[in-house]
């Protein structure tokens, strides 16, 4: 099962050496107008743990404004070290904290109320730890409190998630579904990777993935296609067959392409956004991070995709989500959040010992005619 053709190859890789300026030469590569749209502005957001929180369904502003003070301290710290902006990023973010606290908590579900408390107060302490060591100029020391806090921001911003927050349309009842989140545990030939995958962007693909992970189906696998440093695929199992055949209808599996676009409330299903007519609309999970997971599917089928997947392993520096070329076109449903190294270090040939699901299983909704 093909990851893309030649001309999709050329035009990522053509886009993200020579930046957004390309955009209408690349297009032409693959035949399509180019849509007479302003691109995107700002840089892509290469963290997966950021997009992964950004992704959570929540509407509280004042969390989205604690979360952006503390993801901004890097970009400073990117540019000549601007201590001045990260300590301003610090104080606003010690404002939410001890001003906005009653407006942070108002967004929290009942029976997490005494975990959120006990988060912001851990929160504040921790602001107060990275104000010191800020003080003192210290990079890495300041990267590593940033991230612990960033941890604890993405707890919080969990806890203010109610319910699932939408139906996943009745014609895909017959498919494993994620209501939320579940976390992965994989360990491969080279090491571990830890993986989370996002029901709230994609429940249909990642419930087929949680549920293919719960039979063992990758357990023994090998990856089958590392090419040219960008995509590691796995998933395609033994004999005749490409993908999952259940083993109770005797079919095969089929799932179909599935893309939440920032802004909607529920995914597109069965068509590429370049189809929709919707080039240019940035997706909630964007090929902008290392260690993106997406589902396999034939070119010529946007709902073909069964079993196997790839990790996308290169980073488009000047390709902001939405204005690069698989973004829409393939289904994203999580990230590698541990063991970026491993990855790099993975080629054809070597193999997902096992896999396991270490949280969230209880998101995984069974078909109903299971």
């Amino acid at each position: 099962m093909s990851f893309c053709n030649d001309s999709w190859k050329r035009a990522i890789v053509r886009l993200s050496q020579c930046g957004v300026a390309l955009l209408c030469v690349v297009v032409i590569l693959v035949g399509f107008e180019p849509p007479v749209l302003a691109l995107p502005q700002g840089n892509a957001i290469k963290d997966p743990k950021a997009l992964l929180r950004y992704a959570l369904p929540i509407e509280n502003p004042e969390v989205r404004q604690l979360q952006d003070s503390l993801e901004d301290v890097a970009a400073q710290l990117r540019a000549n070290r601007r201590w001045g902006a990260v300590n301003s990023d610090l104080s606003r973010a010690n404002n939410i904290l001890t001003k906005k606290s009653d407006k942070l908590l108002a967004s929290v579900v009942d029976d997490r109320k005494s975990e959120a408390e006990q988060l912001i107060e851990q929160l504040k302490a921790g602001i107060a730890e990275m104000t010191e060591i800020a003080t003192a100029k210290d990079k890495t020391k300041t990267l590593e409190k940033r991230a612990e806090l960033l941890d604890k921001i993405g707890d919080l911003e969990a806890a203010m998630v109610s319910k699932f927050p939408y139906e996943v349309p009745q014609e895909y009842s017959n498919l494993p579904q994620l209501k939320g989140r579940a976390t992965i545990a994989a360990k491969t030939s080279k090491g571990d990777l830890t993986i989370v995958v996002d029901g709230f962007s994609a429940p249909v693909t990642a419930g087929n993935f949680v549920d293919l992970v719960q039979r063992g189906f990758y357990n023994g696998l090998p990856f089958t296609r590392a090419e040219e440093s960008y995509v590691l695929q796995v998933g395609d199992p033994p004999g005749d067959e490409v993908g999952f055949v259940d083993p109770k209808t005797k079919k095969y599996r089929a799932i179909p392409l599935e893309v939440l676009v920032k802004g909607d409330k529920v995914p597109t299903y069965g068509i590429t956004l370049e189809d929709a007519g919707r080039y240019l609309d940035p997706p909630v999970l964007p090929f902008s991070a290392y260690g993106a997971m997406a589902l396999a599917r034939p070119d010529f089928d946007a709902n073909g995709g069964s079993s196997q997947f790839f990790f996308f392993l290169f980073e488009p520096e000047l390709t902001p989500a939405g204005a690069n070329l698989l973004d829409g076109r393939y289904s994203i449903f999580g990230f590698v959040t541990e063991g970026a190294d491993v990855l790099r270090e993975l080629r054809a040939g070597d193999k997902i010992e096992s896999m396991k699901v270490v949280d969230g299983l209880e998101n995984l909704v069974e078909p109903k005619n299971a």
